[in-house]
């Protein structure tokens, strides 16, 4: 019997322990010293709400699954019904294939194909890596095609500072502004987050905030990182998300409508905001095969804080 995702891939180094899937190359586990860092899922279970997948050639929703783009017009199959969208990309559930596993680091690829609504072909390849620093996650895309291809990618790691739920943890996220949305949960404007319910520049508890937003204007450190810090104060233990300069959004996300609400904590980074196929935002044109800009690579990391 194989498990719902496929071949399961470990990696220990520094302490931590992870566990990536076949299915998705998603992070399945992350843990450090015993204590989990994400909220992911079981070996014979599937991923779900997202958790630890990859999100390729974009992240998050199009509206109606419908851009424009070099000219053309294109339709993408509409994942999120309910609120007819095109929803995170097109690897999440493909089966990737193992490139190179070591004790500490596994690599996998997929070739994804040219399609109804995406007519390019890409290589996708994710790295991922453990050392005393934690885990470092690298998501390259390749453009294979004879012409331009849009391309953004994400990642969906849910964080866990502690026991749940997560309104007795304290948030830290150095973004000033937040992108406004509807009850699709497409975008509608922004706004400064100084005097809102969304300010966490400065650490505080997320209380009853109900978060499924996207910050950008991130502040960064003298490595061009944005980093997110999710802590428990009562028990003591902390996990911090890192995102390369590559990474000028981020979703964040409290799970309340899920069957699982506010047990964990998603911070996704991306590339480019929601429906960034229509608006052009933030989207990187993958020139065609064999020419200067026909790759994108770019990182982000997850490490436990004590």
């Amino acid at each position: 019997m194989v498990p719902l995702t496929g071949e399961q891939f470990e990696i220990r180094a520094g302490g931590y322990r992870a566990v990536v899937t076949e299915g998705g190359a998603a992070l399945r586990l992350l843990e450090y010293a015993g204590r989990p860092l994400v909220d992911g899922f079981a070996e014979d279970e599937m991923s779900f709400g997202g958790r630890g997948q990859l999100l390729m050639p974009w992240p998050n929703r199009i509206r109606d699954g419908h851009y424009e783009f070099g000219g053309s017009t294109h339709q993408l199959a509409l994942t999120e019904p309910a609120r007819h969208n095109a929803s995170h990309g097109l690897a999440r559930w493909a089966a990737w294939t193992l490139e190179e596993h070591t004790g500490v680091s596994v690599s996998l690829v997929h070739r994804l194909m040219a399609q109804t609504g995406y007519p390019w072909t890409l290589d996708l390849h994710v790295v991922y890596d453990l050392s005393a620093d934690g885990l470092t996650v690298t998501q390259t895309a390749t453009n294979l095609s004879g012409a331009a291809a849009p391309y953004a990618s994400g990642a969906h790691p849910y964080l866990l500072a502690g026991p749940g739920p997560v309104d007795d943890w304290e948030l830290t996220l150095p973004a000033s502004t937040r992108a406004l949305s509807d009850e699709r949960l497409l975008p509608t404007g922004s706004e400064p987050v100084e005097g809102t319910a969304y300010d966490f520049r400065v650490a505080r508890p997320v209380r009853g905030t109900v978060l499924n937003d996207t910050f950008t204007d991130l502040e960064r450190d003298d490595e061009d990182r944005a980093t997110v810090l999710v802590r428990h104060p009562a028990a003591g233990t902390a996990v911090a998300l890192w995102a390369d300069a590559q990474h000028p959004w981020l979703q964040v996300y409290s799970a309340d409508d899920t069957p699982t609400p506010r047990r964990s904590l998603a911070v996704e980074p991306m590339t480019a905001p929601v429906d960034a196929f229509r608006s052009g935002t933030d989207v990187v044109t993958l020139t065609p095969a064999g020419t200067a800009g026909d790759e994108l690579s770019v990182t982000w990391g997850i490490r436990a804080v004590d």
